[in-house]
């Protein structure tokens, strides 16, 4: 469930957030609609880069729990986003290698929160998430990070397969987690590295993951067949933090 006071319902409070400068995580609207208050706020969110999701009017009451949308919808973000050369900036302020986790399509906000902390943990410099169909900053996130999510950098980007290109070009490696994949202890995960994580139920993207250099499996000795995202998260980070404490 998400937080009340940080949804927005209906067109001037929609409106009103974004030509103050709000952050706005996601933002819906009512799909036909075409008049002139909606396509204002459509041009407000193409100026902050934000993308509306069109949704059906059922979707919208859902969301609004019964109150007037006027067909439009927002979640505003609890904190602020970094960009990703905040976060590589931050590595090279430390003198370290970077270390990333890149988060692709990560739906549970307690996932999420789960993850933000065992980064800030483990020492990476920050964590990427996607725009669409995935959790952003809300302060379910940062209750579930017990207070990570103040010293870690977070930034959302629209296209995770173009981020990672873009961060090979500065000379990251990609490792991403699959039951398919070699053995986490046979891989060097030394360097300067992102971690991807994939969606809870598909896992990582088959775009994202023929781009990762690496994928790593995390050996398993039990009835069932796989861990929860956040709990694969934290034994592949902890695998790349052993491996760059004995280097």
């Amino acid at each position: 469930m998400r937080d009340q006071e940080l949804t927005l319902i209906g067109r001037n409070p929609v409106l009103e957030a974004f030509r103050s400068g709000k952050t706005i995580d996601r933002l819906f609207i009512q799909a036909g609609l075409k008049d002139g208050p909606i396509s204002t706020i459509l041009r407000e969110a193409k100026k902050t880069g934000v993308k509306a999701e069109f949704v059906q009017k059922s979707r919208l009451d859902e969301i609004s729990e019964g109150s007037n949308h006027q067909g439009a919808v927002a979640y505003l973000a609890s904190f602020r986003y970094y960009t990703v050369d905040e976060i590589l900036s931050y590595a090279k302020e430390k003198g370290e290698d970077p270390f990333i986790f890149v988060l692709d399509g990560i739906e549970d906000p307690h996932n999420l929160g789960a993850m933000i902390r065992t980064a800030n943990l483990a020492g990476a410099h920050g964590v990427i998430i996607r725009e669409r169909r995935a959790a952003g900053l809300t302060a379910t996130v940062a209750k579930t990070s017990a207070g990570a999510l103040e010293y870690t950098r977070v930034a959302k980007v629209s296209n995770i397969a173009g981020t990672i290109d873009t961060l090979k070009k500065q000379g990251l490696w990609f490792v991403c987690a699959d039951m398919g994949g070699e053995s986490m202890y046979k891989l060097n995960l030394t360097g300067p590295i992102g971690l991807v994580i994939g969606n809870e139920g598909e896992g990582v993207s088959r775009l994202v993951r023929e781009k990762c250099d690496m994928v790593a499996s995390i050996p398993m000795k039990g009835d069932i067949d796989s861990l929860n995202a956040s709990v694969a998260c934290g034994v592949l980070a902890y695998e790349i933090v052993r491996q760059r404490l004995m280097k």
